[in-house]
């Protein structure tokens, strides 16, 4: 009887320490975060992380040489906000840009609200419904995006804004209900110029940056 206790107290301690192997492991990778929308930013970290010395001497150089009202714009973003980093947010704009206009070519109103903020996604929505109660279709292409750089910077209370101006090639192609082409072509792209603002409350946990406003340049 003794023997067979101890048996089953072998057993059971073997596949205890299966059990926590694998859920040990499984654990560690659900503690991933999985990031939505895009992040102009660094990846998500604490709101109280002091910024290692690195990256504010990293960031200080990637600010200096602007103009003198962007310089300071940028300056009092990235003193109320640690994890601002110019390069990376620059990088996430680019393809915030590509990302909201292929979604506004195919008529992606979901994609399109988790991308902008309410003023922007309701002149993008009307823009679609006008297309589609046409019977028209887009089938543009982004072939490059030349240039990106920094049109202005500013912290007002709370949300800092920084527009960026865009210089991209865009081969542009429109179709009628029935099918036929009315304009533009796929073999000429032609070049577009574009100054796009973000915005993002530094203050919220949430390291997504909406875009809420768009001019021509």
């Amino acid at each position: 009887m003794i023997v067979e206790i101890v048996i089953l107290a072998m057993i059971a301690a073997f596949l205890g320490m299966r059990l926590y192997s694998v859920l040990g492991r499984r654990a560690e990778h659900e503690e991933e975060i999985v990031p939505k929308g895009y992040e102009l930013g660094e990846e998500r970290q604490p709101q109280s992380a002091p910024a290692p010395v690195a990256e504010l001497v990293r960031n200080e150089r990637q600010i200096a040489g602007f103009p003198p009202a962007i310089e300071q714009g940028l300056r009092e973003i990235s003193a109320v906000d640690r994890r601002f980093d110019l390069l990376t947010f620059l990088e996430g704009a680019k393809g915030a840009y590509g990302m909201v206009l292929e979604a506004f070519w195919r008529g992606d109103k979901e994609e399109l609200k988790q991308l902008c903020d309410d003023d922007v996604y309701a002149s993008f929505v009307a823009a679609i419904d006008a297309r589609e109660k046409a019977g028209e279709t887009l089938e543009n292409r982004l072939v490059r995006i030349e240039d990106t750089t920094v049109h202005s910077a500013v912290l007002e209370g709370r949300m800092a804004r920084i527009a960026v101006r865009f210089v991209a090639d865009i081969a542009a192609l429109t179709r009628d209900k029935d099918g036929n082409m009315i304009g533009g072509s796929l073999d000429d792209a032609v070049e577009s110029r574009d100054i796009w603002t973000f915005s993002r409350d530094v203050r919220s946990a949430d390291p997504d940056w909406l875009l809420d406003e768009t001019d021509a340049a």
